[in-house]
């Protein structure tokens, strides 16, 4: 960024995130039936991606708002949880808002989440998605409570 970064530069995660196991664990639901796949993992961040194809356009033929939405909500929620002892906690959404920029008719979308801040009780990720070409195509914010797990 200019002007320096207040970005985090060590690992956010209290269990770093394993893809594959990632992809399991969302097996038979509503991410796996839309295509969507976890793709790769940094620092502060997950990544993941959407086809473009009869599953996840709408009657125009691009990619459905609510897909795009699916796809980010998906990587933030995920990577929240990795962010606190799953013992103990679990993540959950409050609210998310996106912003459609652009539209995509082929291809795939690749969404990242990277967390912005944490706090006791919530924490707040950056949601982008971009299309093959690296054009973004959807930008957002979601919010996560951090809560006690129900024994």
């Amino acid at each position: 960024m200019p002007g320096g970064s207040d970005r985090m530069t060590t690992s956010v995660w209290v269990k770093r995130p394993d893809i594959e196991a990632l992809n399991a664990l969302h097996e038979g639901t509503a991410v796996a039936h839309l295509g969507i796949e976890m793709t790769s993992v940094g620092d502060d961040h997950l990544c993941g991606r959407i086809p473009v194809d009869a599953r996840t356009i709408q009657p125009f033929g691009l990619l459905h708002g609510g897909a795009s939405v699916l796809l980010l909500e998906t990587l933030a929620s995920a990577a929240a949880n990795h962010c606190v002892d799953a013992e103990q906690f679990m993540c959950v959404g409050m609210e998310v808002n996106c912003n459609h920029l652009r539209g995509v008719r082929q291809g795939s979308v690749e969404g990242r989440a990277t967390l912005v801040a944490k706090t006791r009780s919530s924490m707040v990720w950056q949601l982008e998605a971009h299309d093959d070409q690296g054009r973004q195509v959807s930008v957002g914010r979601l919010t996560a409570a951090i809560v006690v797990r129900q024994r």
